[in-house]
C-alpha cells in the first residue's frame, strides 16, 4: 500500500530503522531482549524487563488483537484527513507490547476490542508505516490481556517514607494570585504572568523584595501558547535576583513547580517562592488563523510522538480516549457517566464570574455535541482560554507575620510506578493516577472520607473518573455509580467536586487553576460557591506525564 507523499513521519534513527522499514520485504520487526526473549517497543538500548543490555531484532508474525481505539474525527494531518481509526495492538507473541498505529479496512461499526488483527503496510519516501486490518481467517473476539499492575495493587508498590519527618511540614501555602481569564484576550503572556504575581504577592502580605525564589511549568522555549517563557522572561522583566529558581515540565505535573518549591523552602534555599503557571493558547491560536504567527509544520516527528502522530494520533486525547473505551469495556461505564462530571463542572461555573462558560448545560446538549475522538465529545475536552495564575509557597516559621491563615499541605504524591510511555502504560485509567495517588496516602493519617473538596485534574472529563476511583473515593470500577445523577459530586454531596468549574467550564488552566480554588475554598473565601466547613482539600495535577497530587488542609 503506498500512501500520499505529503504526509507527517517518523524521525528514522540508526536505531529505529529495523522497525520503520520493516514493511519492505512484508516482515514486521520488534526489538527482543536476548536475555529474556522479552519484546522491547519502543526501541531502547536496556531490556526494562530485566536491564539486560544485549538486544536483536526479531521477525514476528504481525498479528495480535486490538487493544484500544479512538474514532479521531476532530483532528487531521496531511494526507490524513478525518474520520480515521488511531489504535493500539497487542501482539501475540508478546501481549505486553502495544504499537500505536491505525486501524485500517475496518468499517466502524464492526470495531471491537479483542479483535484478531494483522499487519499491512503504507509505503511513504523512506518509512513503511505497519497499519492494521481484522483478519479475515480468524474473527473470534479475544480477551484482553491484563496490566503488569492491577489497578487496585498500586498501593503495594509504594516506597515507605524515608524518614518519619516530612518536608510537607516546613512549608505553607501563603498568596495566591490570578489574572485576567478569558478567549482571546489578545494580551502578551508576559502581562498575564506579572498581573497574577503581583496579586499572589499582595494577597501574602509580601512585597517583591521578599521574594527569593522562582518556580514554574514548564519553563521558557518553543511553547505552542503554553508559557510566557519562563523564569527567565519573568525575572528579566522583574529583577527579582531569587537565590533559588526551578522551571521544567518533567516534574509532579504542572503543580510541580509548587512541590519543588516546597522543598526549596523546606531545606533552607529561600523563605517565599513565588510559582506561576500562564497560558495563553487563545490568543495563540487566534494569531495564527490572522496569519500573524507561523502555523506549525512538521513534516518528521521524533521522540515519544514519533511514534503516534505519523499514525494520526497528534494530541493527548487519542490516547486517554482509547484508555476510556477500555474502562467502558471493564466497567460498564458510559458516555453518560462522563457526562454527569462535565454537567457538574458547569454548574459550578454558574456561580464563578470569572468562568469562561456559564450556561447551563443538560445531558442532551452534553450527547449532542459533535464528537472530537471517541468517546469524547467537544464538551469532555477541556477550554483552552488565557490566563495566569501565581502561588506563593513559604517557610512555616514566617506564618504568625502573615495577614490570613495559611493553608498547609499535608502530603504530596509523587511516585512514579506506572510506565511513562503512553501507549506502554494503565490501560484502564488515566496513566500517572495510580501511582500518585497511593503514594499520598502513605504520608498521611487522613483518609478519603476526611476530604471536604477535591479539585481533580479535568483536561478530559476521564481525567477526572480516573483520580476520582486511584484516590479511593469508591472502589476501582465503580466510578459510573459514584458519579451517577451527579449527587456525589455536586456541591451538597459527599465529595464536592471542581468547585469553580474546572477547567471544563472555567478554563485550562494546567492544574494551576484547581489549586488556586483549593487554596481559596480552604481560606472561606469563594464567596457564592463556597462549600461550608472546608478543612481538607485534595488537588491532583496532570496525568499522562509525570503527575503529582497535594493534600491541602486549613489552619484555622
Amino acid at each position: 500500500m503506498t500512501g500520499p507523499a505529503d504526509h507527517v513521519l517518523p524521525l528514522v534513527l540508526p536505531e529505529t530503522e529495523f522497525y520503520w522499514t520493516s514493511g519492505e520485504d512484508g516482515h514486521l520487526r520488534i526489538q527482543e531482549c536476548v536475555s529474556c526473549e522479552a519484546l522491547i517497543h519502543p526501541p531502547k538500548p536496556v531490556c526494562p524487563e530485566c536491564r539486560a543490555d544485549k538486544t536483536r531484532t526479531r521477525v514476528v508474525s504481525g498479528c495480535g488483537i486490538l487493544f484500544g481505539y479512538t474514532v479521531n474525527e476532530r483532528f487531521s494531518l496531511p494526507g490524513l484527513p478525518p474520520p480515521y481509526v488511531v489504535a493500539e495492538i497487542a501482539l501475540d507473541e508478546d501481549p505486553r507490547v502495544r504499537l500505536t498505529t491505525r486501524l485500517v479496512d475496518c468499517p466502524i461499526d464492526d470495531i471491537r476490542l479483542g479483535i484478531p488483527v494483522e499487519v499491512t503496510f503504507e509505503h511513504h519516501d523512506d518509512v513503511w508505516l505497519p497499519l492494521f486490518r481484522p483478519r479475515s481467517t480468524d474473527t473470534e473476539i479475544r480477551e484482553l490481556p491484563a496490566d503488569t499492575i492491577a489497578p487496585a495493587d498500586y498501593r503495594h508498590h509504594v516506597r515507605p517514607m524515608a524518614t518519619s519527618e516530612k518536608f510537607e511540614d516546613k512549608a505553607i501555602i501563603s498568596g495566591v494570585g490570578a489574572s485576567e481569564i478569558g478567549r482571546r484576550l489578545m494580551r502578551e503572556p508576559l502581562s498575564l504572568t506579572v498581573e497574577a504575581c503581583r496579586r499572589a504577592i499582595e494577597d501574602a502580605g509580601l512585597t517583591f523584595a521578599d521574594i527569593d525564589g522562582l518556580s514554574t511549568y514548564p519553563s521558557g522555549g518553543p511553547d505552542g501558547g503554553y508559557a510566557e517563557g519562563g523564569v527567565t522572561a519573568l525575572e528579566s522583566a522583574l529583577r527579582l535576583r531569587p537565590t533559588w529558581h526551578n522551571g521544567g515540565g518533567e516534574t509532579f505535573g504542572p503543580g510541580g513547580s509548587v512541590i519543588a518549591a516546597m522543598m526549596a523552602v523546606a531545606t533552607g534555599l529561600a523563605r517565599h517562592v513565588l510559582c506561576f503557571r500562564t497560558v495563553w493558547q487563545s490568543t495563540y491560536d487566534e494569531l495564527i488563523r490572522q496569519g500573524r504567527l507561523p502555523a506549525p509544520s512538521i513534516k518528521r516527528v521524533g521522540g515519544l510522538m514519533g511514534w503516534s502522530m505519523p499514525f494520526g494520533g497528534v494530541s493527548a486525547a487519542h490516547t486517554l480516549a482509547q484508555t476510556a473505551h477500555r474502562h467502558f469495556h471493564a466497567y460498564g461505564t458510559t458516555r453518560e457517566t462522563l457526562g454527569w462530571i462535565a454537567l457538574n463542572q458547569r454548574a459550578n461555573a454558574a456561580l464563578n464570574s470569572t468562568a469562561v462558560y456559564r450556561d447551563p448545560l443538560t445531558m442532551d446538549d452534553y450527547l449532542a455535541a459533535r464528537t472530537i475522538t471517541t468517546p469524547f465529545g467537544l464538551l469532555d475536552c477541556d477550554v483552552p482560554c488565557d490566563a495566569a495564575v501565581a502561588v506563593i509557597v513559604s517557610a512555616a516559621d514566617t506564618a504568625a507575620d502573615l495577614p490570613k491563615p495559611p493553608v498547609r499541605v499535608e502530603a504530596v504524591g509523587t511516585q512514579l510506578i506506572e510506565k511513562l510511555d503512553w501507549d506502554q502504560s494503565t490501560s484502564t485509567h488515566e496513566p500517572q493516577v495510580l501511582g500518585p495517588a497511593a503514594h499520598l496516602w502513605t504520608r498521611t493519617d487522613l483518609r478519603p472520607a476526611d476530604v471536604d473538596i477535591a479539585e481533580l485534574y479535568d483536561g478530559f472529563t476521564f481525567n477526572c473518573l480516573s483520580w476520582i476511583e486511584a484516590l479511593g473515593f469508591c472502589e476501582i470500577g465503580e466510578g459510573k455509580d459514584f458519579v451517577d445523577r451527579g449527587r456525589n459530586i455536586a456541591r451538597d454531596g459527599l465529595l464536592p467536586l471542581n468547585t469553580h468549574g474546572g477547567q471544563l467550564s472555567h478554563g485550562r488552566t494546567h492544574g494551576m487553576g484547581l489549586l488556586h480554588e483549593a487554596i481559596t475554598q480552604l481560606r472561606g473565601e469563594a464567596g457564592y460557591r463556597q462549600i461550608p466547613d472546608a478543612r481538607v482539600g485534595v488537588v491532583s495535577s496532570g496525568g499522562l506525564t509525570p503527575s503529582g497530587v497535594m493534600l491541602l488542609r486549613s489552619d484555622t
